[in-house]
């Protein structure tokens, strides 16, 4: 499966306009606008309830905002649409994984699916980055939560991918996780894609982000 064509760096790969989001009376997002361009990454930040979570749900499709508009290289933003399941890769909440798969199987059914010529291969070599290469024929029920976390932030690297969406990513890491997954999302920025991640953490947000958006002023 391939990706849709990368926008232009001067033009932006996410566009979100005008965002609210309300459940009932309370307005938890109200009027933001932000974008993304390739090879960029913005940060959320704001104290616990400030939106971070609810506006990278409405960016994947999974909540629906109740204004504004989000468009994915310049078309409107459909999570059911067959370019934004080419384009986004997100790990929002802690992801489910089949009880009889082994981690390496699990990466490699999922590359296989999105067309991945040599999905084994590659399995391995995403595991080896993650330092979870001794864990390949384990079962996730035995992993630890931090061994979880990664290969959950695994998935999202196993495919093809222009914008990559990630809630709290850092959560669960050990040191040595938090200096990898900095040097993965500035990865992420070298090879032209766009992220958008949450982040409670002050030097992963000082060392990939290009710019911030505090919605605990902005919302």
């Amino acid at each position: 499966m391939t990706t849709p064509p990368v926008p232009e760096r001067s033009a932006p790969l996410l566009a979100i306009i005008g965002l609210r989001r309300s459940f009932g009376e309370v307005a938890v997002l109200s009027g933001v606008d932000a974008e993304v361009r390739p090879g960029e990454a913005v940060a959320l930040v704001g104290p616990n309830g400030s939106g971070k979570s609810t506006l990278l749900r409405c960016v994947a499709g999974t909540d629906r905002p109740s204004a504004g508009s989000i468009r994915l290289c310049g078309q409107p933003m459909r999570e059911r649409d067959l370019q934004t399941r080419r384009a986004v890769a997100a790990v929002l909440d802690d992801v489910e994984f089949f009880a009889d798969l082994a981690v390496a199987e699990h990466l490699a059914l999922l590359m296989s699916a999105h067309g991945d010529d040599a999905p084994d291969e590659h399995a391995a070599e995403l595991l080896a980055e993650v330092g979870l290469a001794d864990a390949a024929d384990q079962l996730p029920a035995g992993l630890s939560s931090g061994q979880r976390r990664r290969l959950a932030l695994a998935t999202c690297f196993a495919r093809p991918r222009l914008l990559t969406l990630l809630d709290e990513p850092e959560q669960r890491l050990d040191q040595a996780g938090r200096r990898w997954l900095t040097g993965r999302l500035l990865a992420e920025k070298e090879e032209g894609r766009g992220v958008l991640f949450a982040s409670h953490d002050r030097d992963l947000v000082t060392a990939v982000a290009d710019r911030v958006l505090d919605l605990g002023v902005a919302s």
